[in-house]
């Protein structure tokens, strides 16, 4: 077995190699960016190496500097993680010219699946059934288009290079194959290097299931069963499980026969996962192999008992599987969820920011949090946004389930807009616990995931109302302890007044609506009047840690506030109970008539941080309503910002190439109605 192992990755996944690594009594070198150094994966691992500034390309993805850390520092192997340089058979050859064991499969294999169009032919001599399409060299913009008439509408482009949603596009018609055949492309070749695409028929309502193989050099291949990718957003996967609802056990051995025929035809060593799409009458078809460990193979590690990334270590020396597969079976049910920075009712932008509160579900038999952040970290614009990715097991479907949504509604995040409450909404939706699932359900139900803001409850206010008022009685102790006369009636706390009623109001900024409440001191603590009419008496304590321990009406409850002041946002609670988070800001009549005034003069700001791609008009440039106007890119992912209303465009801020703060002003437009 390595003595030392470099783990050429970040984040979650570099900790998660370390978790397995220290257990088995081998060391481990971390790498990291500028952006990185008081990352949580550094100080999981043993040494670490700087490798680069924050971008990606000018760190993570230079495999000569990853090479020669591991030889500075000694390691015998490299474990790529999952992403950046996994799926690179030119790191894999470095790592081999420089007696450096590649914790993965061969090049050749790497080759052969890492290009969908070759990995498609080599799969239908294999004899592993494909879904219609076109899979070949010709990139020609007309040709693909007259190829995408032939397979009939409607297509799905995708990136023949690449992964995890970047570069896919569907498109339901003719007209608008050009433009997102154009999109597509540069979203592959920023994402991969490589802006060549397939086309295929796009099944409407298709199950996207995934096989888990793994193979030796012996010449042993097996399938650790299936995990059920089919809830998605943009393409990339949101929840995952396994194994598949529905599964009955001869199309389970179907398929993963299938996958060892799909592993064995490039000589496969090592984790690999063969993803397939199963129409609605069963049918289903090879899409591509990820020659990797996936990000989900968590759920699979729950329901076997076995880890798969110690099954890599293991065959990376040489040595065979550990179990074969009349030895492998399936215990329970198990669900990942991906946590990420982003906002679900923005059409899930990614987001950015301070981690100024994370509390996560403590790890335990039923239980398990995968993580490489914690609290006041930092989530930029140059990696992916994964906060966590929470895993449950229980006996069934139904126990996880049910496990999945209590872990999920006592997850706690402050500072970025996240989508665990999106997430909490699908594990407790009806169509959900009955497995009526597809590629679709999100958009298929997306009013009952993602429903429109609501005014906050008349509950989370009151609380919201006392923490304000538990403060200032705080600061106003506080004041009186630093005075010359403690005992004056002007630091009392109790609300007196002289000849004045007893009151205070506070206004929050519920999202744009004002929300004023008038708060009454009493001997046993407060009325308070809320925006609805309703009247509440309230009282309670709050704790060090920010913990609200409220009597409401006789109603004793917990909850916790978390106070941010930001030089940009301002003042702001956000209210954690009964698995929401409710945000308020105090409000700021200034910066409200700021944003008003900026709103009504047609100015359209960066919704995200990112970089400039494209400037779509130019100055004097008359637009309608919906022009694609600019292109920005965040997370290697693009946002197409556009006109509002018919309007002239006066000003274009930025260039293509341009970095952007979320906020910042890009275009105005002249002619554009306030309403």
């Amino acid at each position: 077995m390595f003595s030392k192992i470099l783990i050429a990755n970040r984040g979650e996944i570099a900790c998660r190699v370390a978790r397995t690594a220290r257990r088995m009594g081998i060391r481990t070198v971390a790498v990291y960016s500028d952006a990185d150094a008081g990352a949580r994966h550094v100080q999981a691992c043993d040494e670490a190496v700087r490798i680069g500034p924050a971008p990606a390309r000018e760190s993570y993805l230079v495999l000569e500097r990853i090479v020669e850390a591991a030889r500075a520092t000694g390691a015998e192997a490299i474990h790529p993680g999952y992403g950046f340089l996994s799926e690179n058979a030119g790191f894999a050859e470095a790592c081999a010219a420089a007696k450096l064991v590649f914790i993965g499969p061969p090049p050749s294999a790497i080759r052969a699946m890492g290009s969908k169009s070759a990995a498609k032919s080599i799969m239908g001599k294999a004899g592993v059934p494909l879904v219609p399409g076109y899979h070949g060299d010709n990139q020609d913009s007309t040709f693909l288009a007259a190829e995408a008439g032939r397979v009939g509408f409607p297509v799905l482009i995708k990136a023949s290079a690449g992964g995890g949603g970047k570069g896919m596009r569907i498109v339901r018609a003719a007209d608008g194959f050009a433009e997102a055949l154009a999109s597509a492309q540069r979203e592959a070749r920023s994402s991969f290097g490589d802006d060549r695409v397939l086309i295929e028929r796009y099944l409407t309502r298709p199950r996207h299931i995934e096989i888990q193989v793994f193979a030796d050099t012996h010449g042993n291949c097996v399938y650790l069963f299936e995990r059920d990718c089919s809830l998605q957003r943009r393409h990339q996967k949101v929840i995952e499980e396994a194994p598949a609802p529905g599964m009955e056990p001869e199309r389970r051995r179907a398929m993963g026969e299938a996958a060892v025929k799909a592993a064995r035809a490039v000589a496969y060593v090592g984790a690999g996962t063969v993803e397939m799409i199963a129409d609605e009458d069963g049918t289903f078809y090879f899409m591509e192999m990820n020659t990797r460990l996936q990000v989900e193979h968590p759920v699979t590690e729950m329901i076997t008992g076995q880890d798969l990334v110690e099954w890599q270590l293991r065959v990376a020396t040489g040595a065979p599987l550990p179990l074969g597969q009349a030895d492998l079976t399936i215990s329970g049910h198990a669900f990942e969820a991906r946590i990420y920075a982003e906002d679900p009712a923005r059409d899930f932008l990614p987001a950015t920011g301070r981690l100024h509160h994370l509390r996560l579900p403590a790890d335990g038999p039923h239980v398990r949090v995968d993580s490489g952040v914690g609290p006041g970290d930092v989530i930029g614009i140059h990696y992916d946004p994964m906060i966590a990715k929470l895993i449950v097991w229980d006996r069934d479907r139904a126990s996880a389930l049910g496990r999945l949504a209590g872990a999920l509604e006592g997850t706690e995040v402050v500072g970025v807009a996240t989508n665990v409450a999106f997430l909490a909404a699908v594990a407790r939706h009806p169509a959900f616990a009955t497995a009526e699932i597809d590629t679709g359900f999100i958009e298929r139900h997306r009013s009952d995931l993602v429903p429109e803001a609501q005014p906050t409850d008349d509950t989370a206010l009151a609380l919201a109302a006392l923490a304000v008022m538990i403060r200032r009685a705080e600061e106003a102790e506080a004041g009186a302890r630093r005075s010359l006369d403690p005992h004056s009636p002007w630091h009392r706390s109790d609300g007196w007044r002289l000849n004045d009623d007893n009151q205070h109001a506070i206004c929050f900024l519920d999202g744009a609506m004002e929300q004023r409440i008038l708060v009454h001191y009493r001997p046993f603590g407060y009325v308070v009047d809320l925006p609805s009419g309703r009247r509440m008496t309230v009282s309670g304590t709050r704790s060090a840690a920010g913990e609200i321990a409220a009597d409401l009406d006789g109603r004793r409850l917990t909850a916790r506030i978390i106070r941010l002041d930001e030089a940009e946002r301002g003042e702001s609670l956000t209210v954690l109970w009964n698995g929401r988070a409710h945000r308020l800001g105090l409000h700021d009549p200034m910066r409200q008539a700021a944003t008003a005034d900026a709103r009504a003069a047609g100015r359209l700001t960066a919704p995200m941080p990112g970089k400039v791609v494209q400037v779509l008009v130019k100055p004097g440039e008359t637009v309608a309503r919906g022009r694609a106007l600019m292109v920005l890119e965040a997370m290697k992912m693009e946002h197409t910002i556009t006109a509002p209303a018919d309007g002239t465009v006066k000003s274009v801020r930025y260039a293509s190439g341009d970095l952007v703060e979320e906020g910042t002003e890009l275009l105005v437009i002249e002619g554009v109605d306030a309403s």
